[in-house]
């Protein structure tokens, strides 16, 4: 039995944590913590840490886990260089599985993305169109950074250099370099990513909806299994899925 923390477990990700736990019957939630909460009170009776709390917070639950020895699976997105400088340092001495979507369909996206750039080539122009629900924090989404960041890896630039956030007014025609990323926020929606992949005469898109916040869950709770059982080191979902 794997023995699991939640931590933001009064949001909506840990409240699906929650409910889809009882599903997995290898796992079991000893704690619950929330804005207030001590992790430091009960994570000594956890073998695995699930944050969905805050990237404000997940620095200090990583630091946390380090010095307890329990492996960590981090889902909260938003994290800037320096906090995601101090939690991929903990890896070095505990298992950190960091993926910026947990949902199996979401990582085969992933991949597809990966092999349509390799296979279409550089004369395609490159779009990344994602939308959340209206009260979503950040954008764009951890999910669309790293489409982005998958496909500026496969034509080996710098994201940062070729990302274009949006367009506005007179901006010129649209160079072959750049990468575009735009976020859209309304509603409910759980969560949709589209890729576009566009040149003269044809057009290729790949898109995964979720409908429920269960998918992405699940892959957590997969991950926390998996994560409890590994040597230190920094993972993603693709390890946990066995797709690299």
């Amino acid at each position: 039995m794997t023995n699991i923390i939640i931590t933001g477990s009064k949001g909506r990700m840990g409240k699906a944590l929650l409910a889809c736990a009882p599903h997995h019957h290898e796992l079991e939630v000893v704690g619950q913590i929330d804005q207030g909460d001590d992790l430091g009170t009960v994570i000594a009776r956890s073998d695995v840490v699930i944050d969905f709390s805050s990237h404000d917070a997940t620095a200090a639950i990583a630091e946390l886990c380090a010095t307890h020895g329990k492996a960590l699976v981090v889902g909260t997105t938003g994290h800037d260089e320096a906090e995601k400088s101090r939690i991929t340092h903990q890896a070095s001495h505990i298992p950190i599985v960091w993926s910026s979507n947990y949902s199996t369909g979401v990582n085969t996206l992933f991949w597809l993305t990966r092999k349509a750039a390799e296979i279409l080539g550089p004369d395609y122009d490159l779009e990344v169109v994602e939308m959340h629900h209206r009260l979503k924090k950040d954008a764009p989404s951890g999910t669309a950074k790293s489409l982005a960041e998958i496909l500026a890896d496969v034509r080996k630039v710098q994201l940062a250099e070729v990302a274009r956030h949006g367009r506005e007014g007179i901006v010129g025609e649209r160079t072959t370099a750049e990468i575009g990323v735009h976020s859209v926020r309304g509603g409910d929606v759980v969560g949709d990513h589209t890729v576009i992949f566009a040149t003269n005469g044809e057009r290729v898109e790949l898109t995964h909806k979720a409908s429920s916040r269960d998918t992405f869950a699940n892959g957590a709770l997969r991950a926390a299994l998996w994560a409890g059982k590994q040597r230190p080191g920094l993972y993603d979902m693709q390890d946990v899925l066995g797709l690299k």
